[in-house]
Order: C-alpha cells, then sequence, then structure tokens
C-alpha cells in the first residue's frame, strides 16, 4: 500500500534494445519465465515470488517460485498468502460500485449523507466532498500526508477519521492529486452504514471472496499470522535481507490489509476480465467494474524504460494508463515486507498478478512490463537488470551516506547541551505524544504513543543534531534537529521514510 509510490519516482534512463529483441517473444511465457524469474530471486535477493497469467479467459501459467521465508525450506506454491497492499483498494471501490449497482448507496453521494461526524479541516470541501472523491485521491492531500500517523499504529479507524478531518491539505479541494489511505478508510466505512451494520471486511467476504472462490484470502492483517501456508515479509536491514514483523494495519484494512495468492487472485482477475462474470453466474454487476475503470483524476506522466512517455489517470481503486497503443488498468501495493502489482488489459483480455515476499525490489515491475510486452510483440529489454542497476546505484548511494553519519557517531561528539536537557514529554497536534528518555552515554530513546512497539534510537551527531535509528527499519534512518531556545529545548523534528510519509513532525517539548 505505502511503499511502492516512492520506488515508483525513480527514474531510469532510457536503454538500449538488445540483440534478443529478435527472439520470437510468443515463446517467452512458456519456454524463458521460469528462468528469467529464478534468475531474479537470486540477483534481486527475492526471497519468493508468485505469479499468475490469464488470457482469454484461461489461465496461462500460475506459479510459485522460491520460498515463504529465508532460511527455511519452504517453497512457495499457488495458494501461499503475499499481503497484496493497495491493490486492496480495487476491492473497497469495486464494493462500493456494486452497492451503487444495487441502489443501496450514490457514488455521488455527499460523505456525511453516510457519515455525519465526517469534517474536513478545509470545512466547505468537508461539507462537499462525495463518495467519488474518497476513492480518487482529489481530497488536496499531499501523498501520504497523515501515515506516519495512520499506517501501522494503535488508532482505531474512527480514530483515524477523526484525525484525517484535522490535517491541512496544502492544496485546494479537487484541485490535485494526493494518494490518500485514510480517504479509502472513511469509503470502507461507509460499507457498515448501507449494510445494516455489516463490516468492510464481512461485506468483501460476503460480496467478493465467496462467490468467487477466494477461499484462502484474509481481509485482515492480524488473521494473516495465524494461516499456515503463509510468507514472512522481508527488508534490508544493514545490507542484509531480514525477515521482519507483519504489519498490522487493521485501523487502515479498506486501503491495504488483505493477503491473497495466485490462485485466489487469478478469480479476481477472470472475473474482472470477464465483465464481472464467474461461468453463468453475475458475481460483480458489469456496471460496478464500468465505474472503476472510468477516469476521475490526472496524475501525471510516466516516462517508460523504452522512450515512451505515457499518461497516468486514476479511476476508482485503479491507476489507467496507456502503453503500446494498449489502455492498461493497474496498481501496486507495498505494505512491510511485501511488493505487489496487478495489471489488466481488458481489450487484449489479459490479466497479470505478482506478489513478492520483500519491500526491497524493483522486480515485481519489472516482470510486468517483461509479460506485457511479451503479449504486445514487443523486443526484449531485460527489464529486471536494467532496474536492478539503478537499484544497486541508488542502494549504495543511501549506504554511503549511512555509513558517514555512522562514523560520526563513532567520533563521540558531545551534544550542545547536556543529554538530560533532551529529555521530556513532547507533543504534536496530529500525531499526539512522545516521549525522550535517557539511554547510555549521550545516547536517547524516543517512544511514540501510538506506535506502541516501536522505538527510536538517537545517537548525538554534535550540536543539537542526532543520528536516528528505528527499531521498525522500514521507517528509514534520519537525522532528528532539536530546537533550542534560549538555552532551553523547545521541540524536535521527526522524519520517516519518504515511503512512509515526506514531510516531518514537528514535537513541542512540554
Amino acid at each position: 500500500m505505502k511503499k511502492i509510490l516512492f520506488l515508483l519516482l525513480i527514474s531510469i534512463s532510457f536503454i538500449t534494445i538488445t540483440q534478443a529483441q529478435h527472439l520470437d517473444r510468443s515463446k517467452f511465457i512458456k519456454d524463458s519465465l521460469d528462468l528469467y524469474v529464478s534468475r531474479a530471486l537470486t540477483n534481486w535477493r527475492v526471497p519468493g515470488v508468485a505469479v499468475c497469467i490469464v488470457k482469454d479467459n484461461k489461465i496461462v501459467l500460475i506459479k510459485g517460485y522460491g520460498i515463504k521465508e529465508l532460511g527455511l525450506i519452504n517453497p512457495v506454491d499457488v495458494n501461499t498468502l503475499f499481503m497484496i497492499g493497495s491493490n486492496t483498494k480495487a476491492f473497497t471501490a469495486t464494493a462500493l460500485a456494486m452497492l451503487q449497482a444495487n441502489n443501496k448507496l450514490s457514488l455521488d453521494d455527499k460523505v456525511t449523507k453516510y457519515i455525519p461526524e465526517f469534517k474536513l479541516e478545509n470545512k466547505l470541501a468537508g461539507q462537499e466532498a462525495i463518495v467519488r472523491d474518497l476513492l480518487c485521491h482529489r481530497l488536496g492531500f499531499q501523498t501520504f500526508q497523515g501515515d506516519f500517523t495512520f499506517y501501522n499504529t494503535n488508532l482505531t479507524r474512527q480514530q483515524i477519521i477523526a484525525k484525517l478531518g484535522e490535517l491541512k491539505a496544502p492544496y485546494a479541494f479537487r484541485t490535485k492529486w494526493g494518494y490518500t489511505n485514510a480517504a479509502f478508510l472513511t469509503a470502507g466505512e461507509i460499507i457498515p452504514r448501507v449494510t445494516g451494520g455489516k463490516s468492510w471486511e464481512a461485506y468483501i467476504k460476503e460480496a467478493i471472496f465467496a462467490p468467487l472462490g477466494m477461499t484462502n484470502s484474509l481481509a485482515l492483517s492480524k488473521d494473516l499470522p495465524k494461516s499456515l501456508n503463509r510468507t514472512a515479509p522481508h527488508t534490508l536491514v544493514d545490507g542484509r535481507l531480514t525477515a521482519i514483523p507483519y504489519c498490522q494495519i487493521d485501523g487502515l484494512a479498506p486501503a491495504g490489509a488483505i493477503s491473497s495468492s495466485a490462485s485466489d487472485m487469478s478469480k479476481w482477475v477472470l472475473a474482472l476480465l470477464n465483465n464481472g462474470k464467474v461461468g453463468n453466474r453475475q458475481v460483480i454487476p458489469q456496471a460496478a467494474i464500468q465505474a472503476t475503470r472510468e477516469p476521475q483524476d490526472i496524475v501525471g506522466s510516466q516516462f517508460h524504460l523504452n522512450g515512451e512517455n505515457n499518461f497516468e489517470l486514476y479511476g476508482l481503486g485503479w491507476f489507467i494508463q496507456d502503453y503500446a497503443n494498449h489502455r492498461l488498468v493497474m496498481h501496486d501495493g507495498g505494505v512491510n515486507g511485501y511488493l505487489s502489482s496487478v495489471t489488466l488489459s481488458p481489450q487484449d483480455n489479459l490479466g497479470i498478478v505478482i506478489l513478492t515476499n520483500t519491500d526491497q525490489n524493483l522486480f515485481f515491475e519489472a516482470l510486468r512490463w517483461e509479460i506485457l510486452d511479451a503479449y504486445f510483440g514487443r523486443g526484449y529489454r531485460n527489464y529486471s537488470d536494467e532496474y536492478l542497476k539503478e537499484f544497486k546505484t541508488r542502494a549504495s548511494t543511501q549506504q554511503a551516506e549511512d555509513k558517514k553519519l555512522r562514523d560520526s557517531v563513532l567520533l563521540n561528539l558531545r551534544p550542545a547541551l547536556p543529554a538530560n536537557a533532551y529529555t521530556g514529554k513532547y507533543t504534536n497536534g496530529i500525531y499526539g505524544t512522545m516521549t525522550v528518555t535517557q539511554g547510555e552515554n549521550n545516547d536517547l530513546e524516543m517512544r511514540f504513543e501510538h506506535h506502541p512497539t516501536m522505538f527510536a534510537k538517537l545517537q548525538p551527531l554534535g550540536g543539537n543534531r542526532f543520528y536516528v535509528t528505528f527499531s521498525d527499519a522500514t521507517l528509514g534512518k534520519a537525522v532528528f534537529p532539536f530546537t533550542v531556545q534560549n538555552g532551553q529545548v523547545s521541540s524536535v523534528k521527526v522524519k520517516v521514510a519518504d515511503f512512509i510519509e515526506r514531510n516531518p513532525y514537528e514535537f513541542k517539548k512540554e
């Protein structure tokens, strides 16, 4: 749900076409895909991948590769569960479009019709926002705004909706696209208001999972650790691939909590490409599918490896993009330890699902383009190697920057004030409270009200700056500057990784 938008901002220069371009591309899926994926698992250090390709209402390929967890001999199969992150959003948007098709609501109804307590800091925007606005990211917020507060925290859904109303949007209502996870949560919370109290997760299971036969899929993140056939999430910690705890994002469930498998996702994609039908049964109204694919907002342009400059729009829970004279309906998903993609080319009756269990790869995207090019008769470009070159370059730069900071820590530079001057309770108007305590020597430790299992270690860099490492590696590494006025600490700026939230939080000392 999270990281992938940040990763997609990576700019990769145009590459030359390889001699392999002249191979018969129709044979790539059958003859070369297994080798391509197996090689990439090693090169990218991806523990496990599940891939499904459907074409003309049939499964062309469905297979698991690699292992569920690093260090264990437990192969991925077609029923192995991965978190799908923001690919959950298409389920949420489709569910609401189904309710519209069944005359339970209108996507053009005001949000306050169903959630009277819904408010935005821009009062007029809060009064005028319609359900459709929630599902296409046009409330005026910056991408990921508020997500450090909302994502993987102990806040309830109602608390998140209330705090969303306190965020100050940097853009005017409906003037700019900004990816807003809490808006999808809000949309999901409309479902119990129009279904007699059925929760989002209960309705998704009843209206989509069950009739499609998605018997292994889970709507909530809390249920994944209980499953017997599940992957473990992985990330890079100081350059080493490491299994990490499952994220708990059920507070934002309609935006990114679903876990699924290649087998179950094949049923979802087959139904979407067959106008909502499974056999002779109309499981999803055709009108609901069409509603989600209608462009609502302009995202921007995407420069592709082959030199194309493609438009990118947003429907309801789906990105819509042109590519090689084909109209793609697609989305990527990222949560702690997982990245995935779902791609539809309706005019070609083609669907692609790729699931991975590490959040440090762009292979899931490279493989998508490789498969599309094979079906579209385009030259072979080895996207995996080209993405990997850029990925390694950026990783090397980040590691060098981090090493400089760690080397500075080893100099035992003293902070400008005694360590206990920085300790105490701090408050941010949106987030809540945070406390700083003194550890060994001049080190400090931060603990956050809504992240009860997470802490940050602060080591002095001299002056009022501290090098920060989080116990949750997905939050990144940072430098936190404290503000001192008249010899007293007044505040500190807290910054997490951009793929969580791009802006810092100022916490004021009480």
